[in-house]
């Protein structure tokens, strides 16, 4: 079995409200230094067998198709460790 995460995030150049939202939230909280925070989202995909070529292929597929709008957010996807309780 394999765990591979996809990391969604508006590109850089997209207004972020709810980041920017987030942000001022910190500040009133009293959270100094903070100069930005960008909201995104996080995808995690239990798939059987290894996390090979192919498959990583197949979730770059998915993520392009249904997980990331990519006209506005880009995507990262890596393999991600599975323990066992």
């Amino acid at each position: 079995m394999a765990r591979v995460v996809v990391d969604v995030m508006l590109k850089p150049e997209i207004l972020d409200p709810q980041g920017q939202a987030i942000h001022g939230a910190l500040k009133r909280l009293g959270f100094e230094g903070v100069t930005s925070v960008r909201q995104g989202k996080r995808f995690e995909l239990e798939l059987d067998g290894p996390a090979d070529e192919a498959t990583l292929a197949r979730v770059r597929q998915m993520a392009e198709r249904l997980l990331a709008n990519t006209v506005i957010e880009e995507f990262q996807v890596r393999v991600e460790e599975v323990t066992s309780a």
